[in-house]
């Protein structure tokens, strides 16, 4: 299997990946494997990546939601969920994202 390099990490999401690392008591590696296949719509059982968002994996980071947060990110989730990639990468990435 080929092996990645994830340049240019923020702090805020280092440490997310940490917490959510910890939480769980997985590596990094596999929250990053974890995150991808998700958010690809790649995961391993077949599923879309929007029907396996659990809540408390969210909750375990930021807190409980209350139901207007939740409303707001089920629409989120629904409106990304049907987008092409190239809809979301702002046209000045999209000329970096091969290089």
């Amino acid at each position: 299997m080929p092996d990645l390099v994830i340049r240019h990490v923020d702090h805020l999401l280092a440490e997310r990946i940490q917490a959510f690392a910890k939480n769980h008591q997985w590596s990094v590696n596999e929250v990053l494997l974890h995150a991808l296949r998700r958010g690809l719509g790649a995961a391993e059982s077949g599923q879309q990546a929007e029907a396996l968002i659990e809540a408390d994996e969210l909750a375990a980071l930021a807190g409980p939601w209350n139901a207007t947060e939740q409303a707001v990110f089920r629409e989120t989730v629904q409106a990304l969920s049907t987008a092409r990639g190239d809809q979301l990468v702002p046209p000045q990435r999209k000329a970096n994202l091969f290089e």
